[in-house]
């Protein structure tokens, strides 16, 4: 495996658009990613053996269940939490383990907590869950990864044993009329892969911010949300911690100039697209917004944006007025996206 980044870059410094493996095509180019993700006709998201809601479903049966669940990830609901409070008391906590990683993991397990109201007994064991899951993502080891998602289903079982009436959790549970392996695979959905994904979004900003002095101060200073949401989608694009997802071709296919037979499968290799040199030059948040790829474009755009962005806000408007971020050696790159170890060093105000 090869970091992502790399690989990206690489591809694109021998003006390569399409990556052809024994397995599959993986797709580096932005114009080529965004052409394949908003023809879903032509490119289906059904590619798993196991049941994913609702990122392997195409058309209406997608539709019908994104309606479903953007009742909970609607803006102006996750709006109304308080991830202030969650990353105040992750911060408060924090003054004998100043590690970044440490405080980017808890954070995520706490926000997701505070969101669906799952017990604070699952704490420790979800922290160790995203810790080994991370190992596991790293090793490429299917046998171990398929553990690891079995471990997980487990903890959204006994989360759906414990989590109070009212709750997102319990409304998802009771409201809609759902089988027990439908409510596990949205949960699993919403929270397995986002644990490690939000903890890598924390470390790509922060290592970002220590190497850019003057954005870090202008975060610092207090911007407002929408500002804050394009500086870190541009950070973020610049160094994509959501790697790829799958398709396989429907019918044949032409795409950057290549023809593809029906039943080809697929890889949009989200990190390289988002460094196109084509598409993107330098630091734009403004200018780049209406092409930034992070978050996915067409159908399967990712509904948990205004989930993430309100529990980054919160992190960052908490972390930066008691700490500066300053740079510490090279860390160590994750194979699975982001950083493994950021190499930051947070220097108490």
């Amino acid at each position: 495996m090869t970091d992502p980044r790399a690989f990206g870059d690489h591809q694109h410094s021998l003006g390569t658009q399409l990556v052809h493996t024994d397995a599959e095509v993986i797709v580096v180019g932005h114009a080529a990613a965004r052409e394949i993700a908003l023809d879903p006709a032509s490119y289906s998201s059904g590619v798993s053996a196991h049941l994913q809601l609702p990122n392997g479903l195409d058309g209406e049966e997608h539709a019908r269940f994104r309606t479903l669940l953007d009742i909970y990830l609607n803006a102006e609901v996750v709006a109304e939490m308080d991830f202030r409070s969650v990353a105040r008391d992750v911060l408060d906590r924090a003054a004998d383990s100043l590690d970044a990683d440490r405080l980017a993991a808890l954070f995520s397990v706490r926000a997701m907590r505070h969101w669906l109201s799952w017990p604070e007994s699952l704490e420790d064991r979800l922290l160790d869950w995203v810790a080994e899951n991370a190992r596991a993502a790293r090793s490429g080891d299917r046998a171990w990864t398929a553990r690891v998602a079995a471990e997980y289903d487990e903890i959204i079982t006994a989360a759906l044993e414990a989590t109070p009436e009212g709750s997102v959790t319990w409304h998802l549970a009771h409201d809609h009329g759902l089988e027990h392996a439908e409510i596990v695979s949205i949960l699993r959905n919403w929270t397995a892969g986002d644990l490690g994904s939000m903890a890598k979004c924390i470390g790509v900003i922060v290592r970002a911010l220590a190497d850019n002095v003057p954005l870090q101060e202008r975060l610092r200073g207090g911007v407002s949300h929408m500002e804050f949401v394009a500086i870190a989608d541009e950070l973020l694009r610049l160094d994509d911690p959501f790697v790829s997802n799958r398709r396989v071709t429907t019918c044949p296919a032409h795409v950057a100039g290549e023809e593809l037979d029906a039943g080809t499968r697929v890889r949009l290799h989200w990190t390289a697209a988002n460094r196109d040199p084509h598409t993107f030059r330098g630091f734009d948040p403004e200018g780049h917004a209406a092409d930034n790829l992070v978050w996915g474009v067409g159908a399967h755009y990712c509904p948990g944006k205004p989930l993430s962005m309100y529990e980054l806000h919160a992190f960052f408007a908490e972390l930066l007025p008691r700490f500066d971020l300053v740079p510490s050696g090279d860390g160590e790159r994750d194979l699975a996206g982001g950083w493994a170890r950021t190499p930051v060093v947070l220097r108490a105000r």
